[in-house]
């Protein structure tokens, strides 16, 4: 074997795994080409969201009674209290989201009541926020029941309302 045949053999492998690596390599590893590796790694980064992950350190569900008077003061006004939320008579501890339904936050108007029928119309009024959900139309009841379900899975539950209106006591 010559030097010629040896150079000659390198000149053409380095081409064929060139393009080897571009046609299996490429496909299986978007970031195998130099040109688009930083466009690449940042489209290959998992999407953010604004939606948390559920804990796994809620505390044991607890059943103890409440009004619709003894929620009031869980209303996110005195910082030496948790915040209540109670949805279709499910009363959550959301007190670790401060911020969000205490004094000032964007979801307030939860806070210390029962106000399922604005969560099924996703309403921010207060005229809406009524432990009465049972006029709410079937996609507003499924609406309700997934926030629902969504703060099951998020928030400790801390008890249930006993004084329900009458429409909606035994749903």
């Amino acid at each position: 074997m010559t030097t010629y045949t040896i150079i000659s053999a390198l000149v053409l492998a380095i081409p064929a795994v060139f393009i080897y690596r571009k046609i299996f390599a490429g496909s299986a590893n978007p970031t195998s080409t130099g040109a688009t590796a930083g466009t690449s790694e940042k489209a290959q980064e998992e999407p953010k969201t604004i939606m948390q992950p559920p804990p796994d350190d809620l505390a044991p569900p607890k059943d103890d009674p409440f009004t619709l008077e003894q929620l009031k003061p869980y209303d996110g006004s005195d910082p030496s209290k948790p915040i209540y939320v109670a949805i279709k008579g499910t009363v959550f501890d959301v007190s670790r989201k401060r911020e969000t339904y205490g004094k000032g936050g964007s979801y307030n108007l939860f806070a210390g009541r029962d106000a399922s029928r604005a969560l099924g119309m996703s309403s921010l009024k207060e005229q809406d926020a009524s432990p009465d959900y049972s006029t709410l139309s079937e996609s507003d009841m499924k609406v309700l029941n997934d926030w629902h379900e969504f703060f099951s899975k998020r928030y400790s539950i801390v008890g249930k309302v006993v004084d329900l209106p009458p429409a909606v006591a035994n749903l």
